[in-house]
């Protein structure tokens, strides 16, 4: 005999439905690696999402679908299965937007239809008291008292999925809990009712009834979910409105701190995730597992897997290592927090090996012995993977203790590093108070500006200071790297002076990043760091977008590092 297994995308699925026809039902996972398929079977605008379920559903082993026009996405992906007509059954349930008597009584309707069809393609009769029996057993039923409580970190928003679920816990000392628009199906069971035939008006109630996802009318309940929560992790679908609305209402005083988090359901972008989750969690006081399980038991360092735990007692200095993209920073503290040593070399294509060599040359410099250093702290995008350090941190909490160090008056760090751009609020402490970064595209980053001096066949230095020398305000519409290339050798075959042409970048560059600015919220004064902190064309732009002056300190490239190095000193 067949085993039936139905694949479903939303919450609003009638899985207990299901359960009367014995049916085994599993969540589509709607993470992928590429749009390969999907780009070449549906329209190039249809979101990640929809994409991801494209991608998902070609497996031979799906072949029971049934989606829900939750969205018009969903009905994309529905069109496009059913044209290719592979699957075995293939359903798109109506869900109508309001949970009244008229939306109950219309969802009832949908059920009844849906009930008819599987009936039909399967030859199995419905039976109503298995139905009822799954709903009572709790299948997707509320969350127990046992819960409340106990602290926990609520992952809200648009769909995510046990992978991003997964990933989102790793990164906290506490538990997480799936708010998000699939995970937060919460049912809850009626009166059951006397004759079987009554069991779908009741179970559509029931189910129709859940805490509203942002696709209904009436969405007030939304505003018990997460409450008790120590923070809030929002996740939003690229391009996609419905969840964007509700995590504006999020973030209004009085709510949980919150960080957003936007995927298009590729993994390309897991890295820079990871640092805003470590970063979130470091500001909460939430040490995240991810770094805990990396370092300080047995990680390689410079100093041997032997002696690998900071020594707090009896320190004569510490270290700081940044490793970036484009440059791996070192600076040496003594017990006064006063830099004795520091140094600046190219990561280069091996990150471990650049981060050896650049502690060994500090070391150098200041002239100890190795044995000396009490501790080693990491951070920067290979903070995990150097193996260098009895601790890793976030860059966003780095220099911010870095900023705060070399100029206490600071409350606005800007920070265009080599793949990514960051803006960073602090208090008068030093402490993170918030936080965004741009997303996985290059555009505005230092890397951008590499290629771009690359393009023009300048160095990075000359580039650094051009761009004051302009004369014609030269404009670069795009941000992307490989368009803005392509602009910029025009302009160059047009004769444009170099000056100009630079201006143009740096123009570009202060657009976007001032954007990023105001959605933190600048508070006076404002330090801009990283090595892009010496481009003086870009900071005087940057200045004209933001009306304000901006503070540089001869360190400032060093800024991550000497944050670093002020955590191994025992700073909190």
């Amino acid at each position: 005999m067949k085993t039936h297994k139905i694949w479903y995308m939303c919450k609003y699925t009638p899985l207990e439905l299901f359960a009367g026809f014995s049916c085994q039902t599993e969540r589509i996972e709607s993470v992928t690696d590429s749009f390969g398929y999907a780009d070449a079977a549906a329209h190039p605008n249809l979101c990640g999402y929809g994409k991801a379920l494209l991608e998902a559903c070609r497996q031979p082993d799906v072949d029971e679908i049934v989606l829900v026009n939750c969205c018009d996405v969903a009905r994309r992906v529905y069109d496009v299965l059913k044209e290719q007509g592979k699957k075995s059954f293939l359903y798109l349930l109506d869900l109508p937007h309001h949970s009244g008597r008229a939306g109950t009584w219309m969802f009832e309707s949908s059920l009844r239809r849906l009930v008819s069809a599987y009936q039909e393609y399967s030859g199995i009769q419905f039976d109503a008291e298995k139905a009822w029996e799954a709903l009572d057993a709790g299948c997707g039923a509320k969350k127990t008292d046992s819960e409340e409580g106990t602290p926990f970190i609520s992952l809200q928003g648009a769909h995510g999925g046990p992978a991003l679920l997964k990933m989102v816990s790793s990164h906290f000392s506490v538990p997480v809990r799936d708010d998000t628009c699939s995970g937060n199906r919460c049912l809850y069971p009626l009166k059951k009712p006397e004759k079987a035939e009554e069991f779908l008006r009741v179970y559509s109630a029931d189910l129709i009834g859940q805490l509203p996802c942002m696709r209904m009318q009436d969405t007030r309940e939304r505003e018990e979910l997460g409450r008790g929560a120590l923070g809030i992790v929002y996740h939003t679908m690229k391009f996609c409105d419905y969840y964007g609305f509700d995590y504006a209402d999020r973030v209004r005083p009085g709510k949980a701190p919150n960080l957003k988090i936007e995927t298009d359901t590729t993994r390309q972008s897991e890295g820079q995730l990871a640092t805003r989750l470590d970063a979130f969690a470091e500001s909460l006081g939430l040490n995240s597992r991810a770094a805990g399980n990396k370092h300080g038991t047995g990680t390689e360092s410079v100093r041997g897997k032997e002696n690998n735990t900071m020594n707090r007692s009896g320190w004569k200095y510490v270290a700081g290592v940044d490793s970036g993209s484009t440059s791996t920073d070192v600076v040496i503290m003594d017990q006064d927090r006063k830099v004795v040593a520091w140094t600046i070399q190219r990561t280069g294509a091996g990150a471990a090996a650049g981060a050896k060599r650049a502690l060994e040359e500090a070391i150098r410099k200041a002239g100890i012995r190795e044995d000396e250093i009490g501790g080693i702290v990491s951070t920067g995008y290979g903070r995990e993977t150097i193996g260098i350090g009895d601790d890793a941190v976030t860059e966003i909490t780095c220099h911010a203790k870095g900023a705060h160090y070399l100029d206490p008056a600071v409350r606005t760090i800007i920070d265009i590093g080599g793949q990514d751009s960051k803006v960073i609020r602090i208090d008068e402490t030093g402490a993170v108070r918030n936080f965004t970064m741009n997303d996985k595209c290059a555009a505005g980053t230092g890397r951008f500006l590499e290629m771009m001096a690359r393009t023009l066949e300048i160095s990075m230095e000359e580039m650094e200071t051009l761009g004051e020398n302009w004369k014609e305000d030269v404009t670069i519409s795009s941000m992307c790297t490989v368009f803005a290339e392509s602009e910029v050798v025009s302009l160059v075959a047009k004769n444009t002076s170099l000056p100009d042409v630079i201006h143009g970048l740096n123009k570009a560059v202060a657009v976007k990043t001032a954007s990023l600015v105001r959605r933190v919220g600048m508070e006076e004064a404002v330090m801009m760091t990283g090595g892009v902190a010496k481009n003086t064309g870009l900071v005087r732009e940057l200045e004209n977008h933001l009306g304000t002056k901006i503070r540089v300190s001869e360190y400032a490239q060093l800024c991550g590092a000497v944050g670093a190095a002020l955590i191994a000193a025992g700073e909190a």
